[in-house]
């Protein structure tokens, strides 16, 4: 992401603070030892709270009784939640709870002026550790791929990294610049935003839509069975810590996704069909265009979908023009009602005896002068989903 420099600053110089700036916390990181907890600008540099990453347990773990490890646990979400810097107020306030003593990182500009407060929390996230709520993930996984030989699995692999470089190109064509990350499970890949909010999650899943068309299309042309793997795929909103591992001496300067809503995909795919989409049910808190907090549900997200997917018809698919993209969540048809459609929302239970409540996601792309590309499975082909229907 680039992010606008002060007026008046010079790329040259930006470009030097950068580097001094980083030199310096890198220095305090210790090669992974510590995580700079937060911090807050001072006139010369900035103030920041620095500790060994087994603080992140230590703290709550030394409570004296359950209601105040309840109360740290919250106020350290909350700290790690935070996506840029502390007033000093606060974070004098947090000092004081952690029981840390702050430390000045000396720099010869002033951090507001010399780089701008949203550039310096982007340069400070690398030595720290952030909790998101609200960012989508989707995961992608290759059916029977286990089953493989090595050779054929490395085949698949590719396939689908170039079924996820051909989507993002696709929609780059519209200007629809998706800053995303991947990160591999073995059999598959999670991917997401590494932008936040509404339109960054709507994005994603249209990204999501152009994989599973790639794919379908490149299953198609495939002269010899397997080497392009038929998939299945999970779409969620939810928690998770956001951290860079170290790489060498050196954090990576990409991150990685751990918590919650990974384990809440790992769990649906575990018993989604092949060729089945399933978008898990969320209720979350996401930033609309006019950076306002709206709460969003599954079956909201979706209906906000369909909007922006006008705007790519015309785009070439497969040789022929894209008329239109239709996406829903299915259910059954209401012969009491008009004959319309309601939509299912299914339970599934995990191999540790946990629930998961889930939706059954469809996507059709009608082509101007090809045949229409059907993804995801209808209600009818769901016989072998091991879900009880909860609520239709």
């Amino acid at each position: 992401m680039a992010y606008p420099l002060p007026a008046g600053l010079d790329e040259e110089v930006a470009r030097r603070n950068i580097v001094l700036l980083d030199q310096k916390l890198y220095q305090l990181w210790s090669l992974g030892e510590n995580l700079i907890y937060a911090w807050t600008p001072s006139e010369h540099g900035l103030e920041v709270l620095l500790a060994p990453h087994a603080l992140l347990t230590e703290f709550t773990e030394r409570a004296p009784g359950g209601a105040e490890r309840m109360r740290r646990a919250t106020m350290l979400e909350t700290l790690l939640a935070q996506q840029e810097h502390l007033s000093a107020e606060a974070f004098q306030a947090t000092a004081r709870e952690l029981e840390l003593k702050p430390l000045h990182v000396a720099l010869p500009f002033s951090p507001s002026d010399g780089l701008g407060l949203r550039l310096v929390a982007a340069i400070v996230e690398r030595y720290g550790i952030r909790l998101v709520e609200d960012r989508a993930v989707i995961l992608l996984d290759a059916v029977g791929f286990s089953l493989l030989t090595p050779l054929e699995q490395v085949v698949q692999l590719s396939s689908l990294s170039c079924s996820v470089n051909a989507a993002y190109a696709k929609l780059l064509d519209r200007e629809i610049n998706i800053n995303f990350a991947r990160t591999t499970t073995g059999d598959g890949f999670y991917i997401w935003n590494r932008m936040r909010g509404m339109a960054a999650n709507v994005e994603l899943y249209q990204l999501l839509q152009f994989i599973l068309a790639d794919n379908a299309l490149a299953r198609e042309r495939a002269t010899r069975k397997g080497t392009v793997p038929r998939l299945r795929a999970c779409f969620h909103v939810g928690s998770h810590y956001e951290f860079y591992q170290s790489e060498g001496l050196n954090p990576t300067s990409f991150s990685y996704l751990v918590g919650q809503v990974t384990i809440e995909l790992a769990r649906m795919i575990e018993r989604a069909l092949p060729g089945q989409i399933l978008v898990g049910k969320f209720y979350t808190a996401m930033r609309d265009a006019d950076d306002e907090m709206l709460m969003v549900d599954s079956k909201d997200f979706v209906d906000c979908t369909r909007a922006p997917l006008q705007a790519l018809n015309g785009l070439a698919l497969g040789g022929s023009e894209i008329d239109e993209i239709a996406c829903y969540l299915t259910g059954q048809r209401d012969t009491a009602f008009g004959g319309s459609y309601g939509i299912n929302e299914y339970e599934i239970q995990d191999k540790h005896g946990l629930l998961h409540r889930v939706y059954n996601a469809k996507i059709n792309i009608h082509r101007r002068h090809g045949e229409p590309i059907y993804l995801g499975l209808r209600e009818d082909d769901l016989a072998g989903f091991h879900a009880r229907i909860v609520n239709g």
